[in-house]
């Protein structure tokens, strides 16, 4: 769950923008083909983005909350979205998938550790990924947190979102007849796979449409049509994650599996207002590790690109420069 699309005023917290020094498409296995980038200081420290959805794919945008000369910047396109390839698949495409192509990334560029940043569907592989790896993730900075709980699909998916965008919602439900509407993830499961590429092309647009409308406080819930190609990426990845429960053992595990990055620092910028993924998952997070920090933003919803988000995403960032040697980094 993510947009990266830029809010008027998030631009003056934002560093300059950066072109790549390296870029590269990494074989990870299963016919899978990743597009990495890196960009700032070769030498600097070394920070992995892991983009939302899943299916967003990174954007030129995300280089710009860290500080070029102190950071080692790297970004990827995860699994079928981006210039990843192939486009729109899901075949061999789970988190552990992702998991492990995360560590190939890290293995092929040399580096030890790092830190992880990551928001909405990137903050919950940047925790699984800490959780597996627990040795590689120096520090996470973590934005509109998402658990992959199942009352945070019912929230968005189940009616609870809906109640304060009903007009919005009902957009979103009357596609699905009503006997299929009790499962709505399912309903647009059957349509996003369905084998026609007119009616899967219609639904990833309205999946798409339903959470750009809600993802930032400023949008008024106007309907943001995306490209065909990037909504059919993106809603048919989303939804083939949601439908599995996000490949996890059980409802909760990452909240689980939290004593096993008792001792990582981590930062969590929270909107109050994040219709896409609310307040209460970054709390509970925050307040079950011991190293935690969480800053909540007053009038401000889920998207990366809102100005208090991106003022506080850039602090945290240039607070960790001086703690390079603490980190290990």
């Amino acid at each position: 769950m993510d947009r990266v699309a830029d809010q008027n005023g998030a631009g003056g917290f934002l560093y300059p923008a950066i072109a790549p020094f390296d870029q590269r498409t990494l074989d990870v296995g299963e016919g899978h083909r990743l597009y990495v980038e890196q960009c700032g200081n070769p030498d600097g420290i070394p920070v992995v983005v892991l983009h939302g959805g899943p299916g967003g794919g990174c954007s030129p945008a995300m280089r710009r909350y860290f500080d070029p000369q102190a950071y080692r910047i790297i970004l990827f396109d995860q699994r079928g979205c981006g210039r990843s390839r192939p486009h729109a698949s899901v075949e061999d495409n789970t988190t552990w998938h992702l998991v492990r192509d995360i560590e190939t990334i890290r293995a092929a560029l040399g580096i030890e550790r790092w830190i992880v940043f990551g928001g909405s569907w990137g903050a919950t592989l940047a925790l699984i990924y800490a959780e597996t790896h627990p040795d590689r993730a120096a520090a996470l900075v973590l934005r509109g947190v998402f658990l992959m709980m199942q009352r945070e699909l019912d929230w968005f998916y189940g009616g609870g979102a809906g109640a304060f965008w009903p007009e919005i919602w009902d957009d979103f439900v009357s596609l699905i007849p009503e006997e299929e509407r009790g499962d709505l993830i399912a309903a647009y499961h059957a349509r996003l796979f369905s084998g026609d590429r007119v009616q899967e092309s219609r639904f990833a647009r309205a999946w798409a449409g339903w959470e750009n409308a809600l993802a930032s406080i400023h949008n008024q819930g106007a309907r943001m049509e995306a490209p065909s190609d990037y909504a059919r990426a993106f809603a048919r990845l989303e939804n083939h994650y949601f439908v599995n429960k996000g490949f996890l053992e059980e409802d909760g595990q990452i909240l689980r599996d939290l004593p096993k990055i008792a001792h990582i620092p981590v930062s969590i910028v929270q909107g109050r207002f994040d219709m896409i993924c609310p307040p209460r998952s970054a709390y509970d997070l925050a307040k079950a590790l011991p190293h935690a920090r969480l800053k909540m933003v007053h009038l401000a919803g889920h998207a990366l690109s809102e100005a208090g988000i991106t003022a506080e995403l850039v602090k945290e960032m240039n607070a960790l420069r001086l703690r390079r040697t603490a980190l290990m980094l």
